[in-house]
């Protein structure tokens, strides 16, 4: 099976498999158009996509915030893995200086992506984007893929796979984006 071969969600999937999956399947790359850290000192691209409730989250309304994008689907097995993290980290900075928005690029119905919600107990903004309009522009090669958006809407980070969000250092190394402005990476 070559890259070329698979539709951009079946190597979005295949991809979230990680290298040694590439490697195993003779797969050579994992990246098109260039992968997501291309974005890293560029602006954000914009995005609007609807909540679980049906209301309208568009990115730009939240200018002066450090954004974190998560994109993530509910079949993905490192996505679920890091998800308590997420929380943890969402609870800790949640505030008018801090948003977390985790983007499903699930294409199952709203209801298995609400149960997964409310059975993990998550509270951060859960967006919907069968679509893969946030994965497209963003150019998401497997999941879960975060950016890190700074208060002017550049984003200063691209981080591939799970990670422990709520680890000391991730903690904060957002703080200090937060307050300082200064991205320290993780």
């Amino acid at each position: 099976m070559t890259a070329h071969a698979l539709s951009r969600r079946e190597a979005l999937a295949y991809c979230g498999g990680g290298l040694a999956a590439l490697a195993f399947a003779g797969v050579s790359g994992c990246r098109p158009g260039g992968g997501g850290g291309a974005l890293i000192g560029k602006a954000a691209p914009e995005f609007s996509l609807a909540d679980l409730k049906g209301n309208a989250i568009r990115l730009a309304n939240l200018k002066g915030r450090v954004v974190f994008v998560n994109v993530w689907a509910t079949w993905c097995e490192p996505c679920r893995q890091e998800m308590p993290a997420m929380q943890t980290l969402y609870t800790t900075l949640a505030g008018r200086d801090f948003e977390m928005l985790a983007v499903s690029s699930d294409q199952s119905k709203r209801e298995v992506i609400e149960r997964f919600v409310l059975a993990n107990q998550l509270t951060f903004p859960v967006l919907l984007d069968p679509d893969l309009q946030v994965a497209d522009r963003y150019r998401v090669t497997g999941y879960p893929e975060t950016f890190v958006i700074d208060r002017n809407g550049t984003v200063v980070a691209h981080e591939i796979g799970p990670r422990h969000w709520d680890a000391p250092g991730s903690v904060a190394a957002f703080r200090k984006l937060i307050e300082r402005g200064e991205w320290v990476g993780l």
